[in-house]
Formats: structure tokens, C-alpha cells, sequence
């Protein structure tokens, strides 16, 4: 790994100015962990993960990605914050805290999430400010505390309201989940799945013998809301209120746009913004910065991205034949054949 990690920083050297100032921001003071994540995301193939961190480094220039959470003329930010707080409303995310590791622990409202309040590009551009907040503040925060490189993130997917309609959604997830396969590698170190209903256990069950083992191990489904579990690696006052049995009225809504972590997110954005000397009230006749993301076609074959969407499509249809079946019958000791595998339920 160390001569692949030379080799790399060898070809970082080489580039423009431009691309290697974004970088940067990407490593944010630990480039030789940037390397492996990069070279990890592509099996240690130096040649394969060179393309990805240059592409990278290309997408975040032509994008303006380094200054995302700051205002210059080019850039159109997702304010006022009328506009930033319904974007929160209709895309669940929060940050919870830490894990016993000091891993920054976000929460995502996998079921409940609507995304109907904005464009996909102002989604898209949300999930971004909060990947480059966690990674230019956060990351670099815990790690100067605990004296050490955190470099990682857990997330816990709560699949509560999750129906098979919401598959409809999938143009904005594919986005968002493409935006992190391809330019946020290794970021994200397990996934926890709470509350899964009945449609998700059926998918999953059906999706899970075509993923690629590193894809798998990352993914953990717990029973019920996961408090057991997750108590293994995290407080309970780390917990999103989902994963709670008991309700706690003192447990502040991770997801609601008045949360600390939303607070703190659109003041620094704001602080920028004053810092610049940009004139704040002027952004409210300004839209969402377009960024453009790969199609499906144009996705790299390693994404994890591409093989868990075309796996969930190659199931939907059996997905649908049994949502059309009764609740009882979903209940009952049957055998439903999807996409070629016999799954009990």
C-alpha cells in the first residue's frame, strides 16, 4: 500500500494548480489517508484509483465544490432559509453525535423522505454542503480530539413508511448515492438498517446474494429499531429517537431543520457569506447551483451505486406482485420466487 500511495501522490504532484488546491480540501490534512481511501475504492489498482481521484478533483473545479459552503458570485447556495428548511423536511438527515470509536454517527429518514419540495439539484447540493461540513469541520475536529485521524463515518437508515412506492424516488437517491461512490469514497464505514418493513426484508433478501462482498459488509440489518446492537457501539444518548423503545421527549428531532447540527450548518454558510462581504438578502432571487452527476450509463462499473440499483430493479417486479398480495397472505408461511431465488417469508 505504501508504494501505491508514493505512486499516487506522485501523480497528484503533476497536476494543475487548480486540481491539486482541491485536494486540499479533500485530504484536509491527511493525504496520504486520502490515497488509500481512493486506492481502497478501487482494489489497489494505482491506475483505476489515479482516474478516480483525478475525476474527482475535475468534477469538484468544474462544480466549485471547494467553496460550496461559502458564497462567491459563481455559486447559487439553497437559501433563504425558507427554501434550506424544506429541503430538511423532505430529505432526512441529521447528525447525532459519536460512536465509542469517535465516529460522527448521521441518521437517515430512509422511508419518511419525500424529496418533493425542491429540484434534485437543490437536493443534491444539500447532501453535498453536509459531506464537505463533515469533512472539512467535523472530521478534522474530532480528530484533533481525540489525536488521531477519524476519518469515517456510521449511518443508521430508518426505514420506517418505507412502501414500494418510494422506489419511485429513486432518480434523487441515485443521485445523491452517485455523488458519494464516486467523489466520497470509503467515507461512510457501516450501515445500519432500523425499522425495516416488510417490503425492505423481501428486497433485501432478494438483493443481497448479487452484491459484491465489500458491498455487503457494510451493510448491517438490525432487528426492530437496532437499540441492542447499536448500544454496542454507541451511547444511548447517541441514539436517534427511532432507535429508542422508550420514548425520550428530551431527545431533540435529528432530523427537524431547528436542530443544533442544521443550525450550525446554515450560520456557518451565513458567517461566510458576511465574511465575503456578499450581500445576504440578495440571495433570495438566486436558485439552486446546478451540479451535474453521472447517468447510470456513465457510472464507473465499480460503483456500489450501479450494482445495488440495477439488483433492486432486476426485483421490483416480483417486489410488486407480492405488495399486491394480501396482508395475510404476506403474513402466511409462503414461498415467493424473486428474480430466480426462492425467498421464504
Amino acid at each position: 500500500m505504501a508504494k501505491s500511495v508514493k505512486k499516487l501522490q506522485e501523480i497528484i504532484n503533476g497536476l494543475d494548480e487548480p486540481l491539486r488546491q482541491s485536494f486540499q480540501n479533500v485530504h484536509a490534512g491527511y493525504p496520504e489517508a486520502t490515497l488509500e481511501r481512493f486506492l481502497n475504492a478501487r482494489d489497489g489498482d494505482v491506475s483505476k484509483a489515479s482516474k478516480m481521484l483525478i475525476d474527482c478533483l475535475s468534477w469538484r473545479v468544474n462544480n466549485h465544490i471547494d467553496y460550496i459552503l461559502e458564497l462567491r458570485s459563481l455559486l447559487k447556495p439553497i437559501l433563504p432559509k425558507e427554501k434550506f428548511d424544506a429541503i430538511r423536511r423532505s430529505q432526512l438527515i441529521g447528525f447525532c453525535g459519536y460512536c465509542k470509536q469517535g465516529r460522527p454517527v448521521f441518521a437517515i429518514g430512509v422511508g419518511n423522505s419525500t424529496y418533493d419540495l425542491a429540484s434534485v439539484e437543490s437536493y443534491v447540493q444539500s447532501h453535498i454542503q453536509i459531506n464537505e461540513y463533515r469533512d472539512r469541520i467535523i472530521l478534522p475536529n474530532i480528530s484533533n480530539k481525540k489525536v488521531r485521524h477519524v476519518r469515517s463515518c456510521v449511518k443508521i437508515m430508518d426505514m420506517t413508511g418505507l412502501k414500494l412506492s418510494a422506489f419511485s424516488r429513486l432518480k434523487t437517491s441515485i443521485a445523491i448515492a452517485t455523488v458519494d461512490d464516486l467523489n466520497y469514497p470509503e467515507k461512510t464505514d457501516t450501515y445500519y438498517i432500523v425499522n425495516a418493513p416488510y417490503v425492505f426484508s423481501a428486497c433485501w433478501k432478494a438483493v443481497k446474494p448479487m452484491l459484491q462482498e465489500r458491498t455487503k459488509r457494510k451493510v448491517q440489518v438490525l432487528k426492530g429499531n437496532g437499540q441492542d446492537e447499536l448500544l454496542q457501539v454507541m451511547d444511548y444518548a447517541t441514539l436517534p429517537s427511532f432507535c429508542k423503545t422508550i420514548s425520550d421527549s428530551s431527545n431533540n428531532d435529528v432530523f427537524a431543520p431547528n436542530h443544533k447540527f442544521h443550525v450550525e450548518l446554515y450560520n456557518y454558510i451565513q458567517n461566510k457569506a458576511v465574511f465575503s462581504g456578499k450581500n445576504f438578502n440578495s440571495l433570495t432571487s438566486e436558485g439552486s447551483l446546478h451540479i451535474q452527476v453521472p447517468t447510470l450509463e456513465e457510472q464507473d462499473p465499480h460503483s456500489e451505486t450501479v450494482e445495488v440499483v440495477h439488483a433492486i430493479e432486476s426485483v421490483l417486479p416480483s417486489l410488486e406482485a407480492v405488495e399486491n398480495a394480501s396482508e395475510q397472505n404476506q403474513r402466511g408461511k409462503i414461498t415467493t420466487k424473486m428474480a430466480g431465488i426462492q425467498i421464504s417469508t
